[in-house]
């Protein structure tokens, strides 16, 4: 059942009335930030939920809207049983009737004060930073990375859309070249990192629209890239990628501060010391009571085929292995250890110069949210977003001042990064990266062991990762990481287990950017993709969203504490895709070193075991009624039981099979937020408010007075720009929500055009067959009270 019982809820927010709770004491957004939370009053749904493909309880209870056609439902009256027959995907954002989607922003829209500049690519986090309350102030996105059809040379593009119709020239106004060459790829890196433009709303429509402002700029991938002329190691003349105003390198580079920027920058190969050029790969973030925004750096790992990225690997002294062949860092001489940090940006003032906090560590971070009080320590939480990736907080060395001090951000300087090590007794400890810290990684045996105790093997024999050394393991040079698993543990670790990570790291400065292996080495648990971590403003207990449990190529999730598999046949056996976790800390200010956790509810069918109604849950928020929203985050081959392509092949989705099963996440068709009222008739449903286009993730919920915002990225990603296509049919195998199988068919349009779709009046262009665009959205109700619901 996908209803959370009122004990659920208390236990998960901790009060004797989970409404209670949901003070006025709330920051800003619950789960990210926003304006205080007032203590809800809501006794029934003030609106109608969408009608998604799967079965859900609340469709037994509650009306709801069937997508139809663009900005069209039909409403559908409650029903005992909840399964459709059939099912035809929308290309359009759908949400409640009682409330209407506008664009705000698009990418490639000229809103800055250089008419060659333009907003950038697949959008992700948002924040806003208030000028006059709620009505002014400066949006601040994301733009994690870019994919087809941008171009057919774009990084991950099937090999059978080579040649496709692509987006760069109908909407930029000029081609890219048609080979991977330098414009190309600057091109690329041009349309990650973040925009910031100036947004108000108009006291008529009530809609948000940029205005010109002369704060508006773009931070990118290359910015800073004009340092590069000061150089003596064969990149001082990659100063440009092209010719445009834009393309000209500047000098806007970042800064890094903390151990890895004294020890570790001074000796990069590419002698510009402390200097940075861009910041790229921007999933999501945080912002700052004193103004200020972080912005975290992802998926930086560059390979021949993502190539839009750098090296990884270091040495034991931190700077990178070598230069990645045939990735743009190599192109540009991007080293490798100055990228994968969390980035602080001013966004009201281009005059401070953007940092990079190195004593937050160096992984592949998602987000990071805090604990701030003036006189104690500041306390953030941070998650690494990969399969096997950590949990992650660090403590300030120094404490607060008035949390309106932009001298607060001194302290993101100066700390000590811990790791979690969870207990499988509902107990933990956070583990100190420091070089004292003795080392003693924790065998995939036992990592794999419920696995392997049900099924007889871990997948991947629970592999864990380590740093690479001469003469440990086997190994003959020093760099990147060795793989231990069941097959090979008995021999590696022991070389592992009784030093401490000054055997294996030279400065303080190099574990931080090693801290993903450096975690593994002395223990810290290996979890199942930490997409977002946030404080309870209330009682300061830390959520977490992981948002997909099972095994992958970086690192097995530790099975004693996540459901690394589907253990069992039955068709309704617990479904592996991700689930909501809490730490509670045990000291007072949040600086100490153990805790408890529990489980709230696992991902899942709502028929199946413990399943919460959605899978892979990403980015969650509070409302200003602190009720909870949450996206989801299935990735773009997996959607609906399609693959990507020209002609999208099926994905097997059999509730008969074990292990991984992750093709199951296509019974929820595309992605979608989810909503989930804490008090009333329905507190603790699952209830749909708004399902994307085809292929698309929506990202980044901002509350802003009655307004959501929301990025909706990559839009018809890596299949054929719509063009009247006939759209693909498939019968796809599902649970009601009693657990019982039963077989719908689903119709989904081959490719996108959203929003260029949409009307004029929406923001998109009359062209039911344009390209598609990452745009961040806004969602208000058609009539206010100045609240959200």
């Amino acid at each position: 059942m996908s209803k959370f019982t009122r004990r659920q809820l208390l236990i998960f927010f901790g009060s004797s009335a989970a409404a209670t709770v949901l003070t006025p004491q709330m920051g800003q957004k619950f789960m990210g930030g926003n304006p205080s939370v007032a203590q809800t009053t809501t006794n029934s749904l003030t609106f109608t939920p969408i009608r998604l493909p799967h079965s859900l309880p609340i469709y037994q209870t509650n009306k709801s809207a069937l997508p139809t056609d663009i900005n069209q439902t039909t409403i559908l009256a409650p029903s005992n049983d909840t399964r459709l027959a059939s099912y035809t995907i929308i290309d359009d954002v759908m949400v409640p009737p009682e409330y209407r989607r506008y664009v705000i922003v698009r990418w490639g829209d000229r809103v800055f004060p250089n008419s060659d500049d333009y907003f950038g690519y697949n959008s992700d986090f948002t924040a806003f930073v208030p000028i006059d309350g709620v009505l002014d102030g400066y949006l601040w996105v994301n733009h994690e990375y870019v994919s087809f059809p941008i171009s057919d040379l774009a990084p991950g593009t099937p090999s059978d859309l080579i040649g496709a119709r692509t987006s760069f020239e109908e909407v930029i106004g000029y081609p890219l070249p048609t080979t991977l060459n330098l414009e190309t790829r600057g091109e690329f890196y041009y349309n990650v990192g973040g925009s910031i433009v100036r947004i108000s709303r108009s006291t008529s429509g009530r809609k948000f629209q940029v205005v010109d402002d002369p704060n508006n700029r773009r931070i990118h991938g290359l910015s800073g890239l004009g340092i590069n002329a000061e150089r003596s190691d064969g990149f001082q003349n990659i100063t440009a990628w092209g010719t445009r105003s834009h393309q000209i390198g500047d000098q806007n580079y970042l800064v890094g501060t903390g151990p890895a920027a004294t020890e570790v920058f001074p000796l990069s190969s590419d002698g510009l010391g402390n200097r940075i050029i861009g910041t790229a790969y921007n999933c999501s973030g945080g912002d700052t009571p004193w103004g200020t925004i972080l912005t975290a750096e992802e998926n930086f790992q560059g390979s021949n085929t993502f190539f839009v990225g750098v090296t990884e690997g270091v040495l034991p002294n931190g700077t990178q292995t070598e230069y990645t062949e045939g990735t743009s860092g190599a192109v540009f001489g991007l080293v490798g250890e100055k990228y994968g940090w969390m980035v602080e940006i001013d966004p009201a003032d281009p005059d401070v110069r953007s940092k990079k906090h190195t004593a937050l560590g160096r992984f592949r971070h998602e987000n990071i949210t805090f604990r701030l009080e003036s006189g104690e320590p500041l306390v953030a939480y941070m998650g690494d977003d990969r399969r096997g990736g950590h949990t992650w907080k660090y403590v300030s060395n120094g404490v607060l001042g008035e949390l309106s001090n932009s001298n607060n951000s001194a302290l993101f300087e100066d700390g000590i990064l811990y790791v979690a090590k969870f207990n499988a007794d509902g107990t933990g400890e956070w583990l100190p990266l420091l070089l004292s810290t003795p080392t003693n990684p924790t065998p995939p045996s036992v990592l794999g062991s419920v696995e392997i105790a049900t099924l007889g093997e871990a997948q991947r024999d629970g592999r864990n990762r380590l740093p690479q050394r001469a003469g440990l393991g086997g190994a003959t040079e020093d760099g990147g990481s060795i793989i231990v698993d069941t097959t090979n543990e008995a021999t590696i670790l022991p070389d592992y287990q009784n030093k401490t990570l000054a055997d294996f790291y030279t400065s303080q400065g190099a574990v931080l950017t090693d801290a993903f292996l450096a975690a593994n080495a002395i223990g810290g648990t290996p979890s199942s993709r930490p997409e977002d971590l946030e404080v309870h403003p209330s009682t300061n207990e830390v959520f977490i969203a992981y948002t997909d449990h099972i095994a992958g190529g970086d690192g097995y999730p530790d099975s004693r504490i996540f459901q690394t598999a589907k253990l069992s046949a039955a068709a309704n056996a617990q479904q592996p895709s991700g689930g909501l976790y809490k730490i509670i800390e045990d000291s007072s200010n949040g600086a100490g070193t153990t805790f408890t956790w529990t489980k709230f509810v696992e991902a899942g069918e709502a028929g199946a075991d413990s399943g919460a109604g959605f899978a892979n849950v990403d980015n969650l928020a509070f409302d200003d009624q602190g009720n909870v929203f949450g996206v989801t985050d299935m990735s773009t081959s997996r959607q609906n039981g399609f693959r990507t392509g020209a002609n999208p092949g099926l994905r097997t989705i059999n509730h008969s099979d074990t292990g991984a099963t992750d093709a199951l996440v296509g019974v929820f068709g595309n992605n979608w937020l989810f909503f989930i009222p804490t008090s009333g008739l329905d507190a603790g449903e699952i209830v749909p408010f708004a399902y994307g286009p085809p292929r698309c993730e929506m990202t980044g919920p901002t509350f802003v007075g009655d307004t959501l915002l929301l990025a909706v990225q990559h839009p018809g990603e890596s299949v054929p720009i719509n063009a009247g296509q006939a759209p693909l049919n498939r019968d796809i195998e599902m649970l009601d929500s009693d657990g019982n199988l039963f077989i719908q068919n689903r119709t989904v349009p081959l490719g996108s055009s959203w929003p260029s779709n949409l009307p004029s009046g929406d923001g998109g262009s009359d062209n039911p067959n344009g390209v598609p665009r990452p745009c961040v959205i806004g969602i208000l109700p058609n009539v206010s009270n100045g609240q959200f619901v």
